[in-house]
């Protein structure tokens, strides 16, 4: 890969045996038990990648008129769908969660000060969490404080690809290779798609190190700010006690019964092509979640997320 890329961006670090993963791009630091991970450079939000649409750091959005401290759905023009981070509005009491809905974080545009509400994602990581090796699993990630139910904890953040650089990428992998490569997917009215690929591979934050479970302690939300472009956020789906492993649904059909993804059973493809599921939950699916045809090269229509969207997150 060519690093040549990247040298404008300011906010990105070589990470190499460093005692804070991040070096210094976080609020808070990021330790490593044991051996270092292999080199990567560390952006704590997304970049634009090969045959991106958007370049996810351009600022496309206005800003609310809000000059009060807090901003009011009523009133607030970045809460079109009421207040975004009550914890009843992202899980239910029986533990769904409920994102369907588009959520947009107020920006750097708006009126309204840092300390707004509605500011929750870009303040970036404020947790206490720790990379380690796992066994099976390899690399993890486990917090070291207790994060309460429906708290945010970090993006999983990368470069953000066109289809065919994702297909591409895809296409070059080995079978015995770890894939970071997530694809989203909203499904709007009228059978509108949009997608967006997003690696951590290369370019990444501390998400990257988030293994699958079956039975996740976190859950995926994409998050709107300055642009089109989603930030992937992820919050707690229950309370995490310290010193357990952080992990999701590669899927992202746990705790989300509105998810349209699919599973390797309908996906047509072999076991021979799967990887193990070495999560232990008691519903283990053996296998992580698999879909042949996640990367279809056709023609995308670019839609505007105001309408309630299904939504699906798959990573293998």
């Amino acid at each position: 890969m060519e690093h040549t890329y990247y040298q404008h961006h300011n906010r990105i670090k070589g990470v190499m045996g460093a005692s804070d993963l991040c070096q210094g791009l976080e609020a808070c630091p990021v330790s490593v038990l044991g051996e270092e991970p292999p080199f990567f450079q560390y952006t704590p939000e997304n970049v634009a990648g090969v045959g991106a649409d958007l370049d996810p750091t351009e600022i496309s959005f206005p800003g609310c008129d809000c000059w009060a401290t807090v901003c009011l759905p009523d009133s607030c023009s970045c809460l079109p769908y009421g207040a975004n981070y009550s914890e009843l509005q992202l899980i239910n009491k029986k533990g769904e969660v409920r994102y369907a809905r588009p959520i947009f974080e107020c920006n750097i545009m708006c009126k309204c000060g840092d300390r707004c509400p509605n500011r929750i994602v870009q303040r970036g990581l404020q947790l206490q969490l720790q990379v380690f090796q796992t066994g099976q699993k390899g690399w993890g990630l486990r917090t070291l404080e207790r994060i309460p139910k429906g708290q945010f904890v970090c993006e999983y953040a990368g470069e953000i690809l066109g289809i065919h650089e994702a297909c591409r990428r895809i296409q070059l992998q080995k079978p015995c290779d770890s894939n970071y490569i997530i694809a989203l997917r909203e499904h709007f009215h009228g059978g509108k798609l949009l997608e967006t690929f997003v690696d951590p591979t290369c370019v990444g934050n501390i998400g990257r190190f988030l293994n699958h479970s079956c039975e996740p302690n976190l859950f995926m939300v994409p998050v709107r700010i300055h642009s089109m472009v989603p930030r992937l956020a992820l919050f707690a789906a229950q309370d995490v006690a310290a010193g357990e492993e952080l992990s999701y649904d590669y899927s992202g059909v746990f705790h989300n019964p509105s998810a349209v993804g699919k599973d390797s059973e309908t996906a047509g493809g072999g076991h021979e092509q799967r990887k193990r599921c070495y999560c232990g939950a008691s519903s283990c699916r053996d296998f992580l979640p698999y879909d042949a045809s996640l990367y279809p090269v056709q023609r995308r229509e670019t839609v505007s997320p105001t309408t309630d969207p299904g939504l699906c997150l798959q990573r293998q």
